[in-house]
């Protein structure tokens, strides 16, 4: 038997790999026709640039009232992911307070405002959050010229970036010619610690793994045709205290190379991101090629980024391909398995 949704047919739905509808967001910058070709739908560009995968984050846009924005819908279902892994976080996390991670795929047709994210230290005191924004991106796909803005040129000051702020008001380039620039393909995958400057470009469709949090500085004023507020810009507070989030020194090495975890039996099982760079999250990329990999981490996120196979176990299949994405819980973990001819990139905290 094929289970699109074991929540329909199995009472302890935790116990199946769980799937989940699509979940677009809007956002401030435009962007998205890459998703055509990566979930195989009529994606065009516009202000829903963003599919935040299986969240159970909030998303702050200024004036909404939809309290479950951003938040994920299990499939086929008007379940929402927040309250089952309230209702049933032991079966699904397992020791885990809480997911621990955000996943989004998103596209960008113009270059977002230059930015950068709170650690951890900075959002407890700021939004009394145990998280900051630690990220990192896979790049899925390009647009010809894609790159990336990150990190501040060498020399660059505290009174240029705030003399290219207040520039920024008429709009123009000013911040952006502080940042170096970095081309982009397929395949490069690059981390963004917390408080650095950042942006990404015009062209590229990327997998963000980061911390649970919606929380970005940036003091740009224009995001292409759009005109930020200031909360939009400094989330509440005032310029001085929001500036606290830019290490004007902080660098590092882009993009990085993968490691080898285990090769052999048709799968090639390498770390992205580990504990040597982050301990807020761990990304993994499971390629196979007519073997079998088995889910053996706890509540982990899994997106297929390349080719089709089967989930199988415990009287169970189902086909995935290019675009699926879907949640191990830790009451399935080493109950199931892949296979076929496909690339996956696996995310857990």
């Amino acid at each position: 038997m094929a289970f699109d949704n074991p929540i329909r047919y199995e009472k302890n739905f935790y116990n199946f790999p769980i799937f989940f509808e699509k979940n677009r967001v809007f956002r401030v910058y435009t962007g998205g026709k890459l998703f055509s070709e990566f979930f195989g739908d009529d994606s065009t560009d516009g202000f829903y640039p963003e599919e935040w995968v299986a969240s159970s984050v909030r998303a702050l846009n200024e004036g909404s009232t939809d309290e479950h924005e951003g938040v994920s819908k299990i499939r086929n279902s008007d379940v929402y992911f927040d309250e089952i892994l309230e209702k049933y976080r032991k079966e699904l996390l397992g020791k885990r307070e809480d997911l621990g991670i955000l996943t989004k795929i998103l596209d960008s047709a113009i270059r977002l405002p230059v930015q950068a994210h709170p650690d951890k230290a900075f959002s407890e005191k700021y939004f009394n959050s145990k998280y900051g924004k630690e990220e990192c991106w896979i790049i899925l796909a390009t647009r010809p010229g894609a790159k990336i803005f990150f990190g501040f040129k060498e020399g660059t000051t505290k009174e240029d970036f705030i003399a290219a702020i207040e520039a920024s008001e008429n709009g123009g380039n000013a911040m952006e010619d502080l940042l170096c620039s970095i081309d982009v393909k397929v395949g490069d995958v690059i981390y963004i610690p917390a408080k650095m400057v950042h942006a990404i470009g015009y062209g590229c469709l990327l997998l963000e793994v980061q911390e649970p949090t919606d929380f970005t500085i940036q003091p740009e004023r224009w995001c292409g045709e759009y005109k930020l507020s200031d909360r939009e810009m400094y989330l509440g507070l005032d310029r001085e205290q929001a500036l606290e989030c830019f290490d004007m020194d902080k660098r590092y090495p882009a993009p990085l190379e993968s490691q080898v975890i285990s090769d052999g039996n048709g799968v090639l099982y390498e770390s992205i991101i580990n504990s040597d760079i982050t301990t807020s999250f761990t990304v993994n990329m499971v390629t196979i090629d007519d073997g079998f990999f088995v889910f053996h981490n706890s509540a982990a996120i899994y997106v297929v980024i390349e080719g089709e196979g089967i989930i199988s176990g415990d009287c169970y299949y189902r086909d995935v391909k290019k675009g699926d994405y879907f949640m191990i819980p830790h009451s399935a973990v080493c109950r199931y398995t892949v296979s076929g001819k496909l690339k996956i990139v696996e995310c857990f905290a």
